[in-house]
């Protein structure tokens, strides 16, 4: 019996117009680059991000704005109550006031992407 020769498919182009994925990158996998590179431990580096995190957001709790060099200005912006609309049944909806969270990059982060 002869062996027949197997070929994998070739992978299928990505359809035009639309760009691949990206994949996400989580909080570990930025504390371990930094712990390399910087030769601290891994768990050290860790509590010092989620820290990090964790004070961004009790300042803007606080109303205050967060300017990280290089980065961009974090800072809560309130948004007034609204009229809306449902889109299934087109009822008038009364949309109440909230606060969100708005970043403004700095022009070193425009300029990098």
């Amino acid at each position: 019996m002869a062996k027949q020769a197997t070929t994998k498919a070739p992978p299928k182009p990505a359809a035009k117009g639309k760009a691949p994925t990206p994949s996400t990158v989580t909080v570990k996998q930025i504390a371990a680059d930094l712990a390399e590179k910087h030769e601290m431990p891994k768990r050290q580096v860790e509590a010092l991000v989620n820290d990090l995190g964790a004070a961004f957001a009790e300042h803007l709790k606080k109303g205050n704005k967060i300017r990280y060099s290089g980065i961009g200005v974090l800072e809560v912006r309130s948004r007034a109550a609204r009229t809306g609309r449902n889109p299934a049944t087109g009822a008038e909806i009364q949309i109440p006031a909230s606060k969100k969270i708005a970043f403004r990059p700095a022009k070193e982060l425009k300029e990098a992407i």
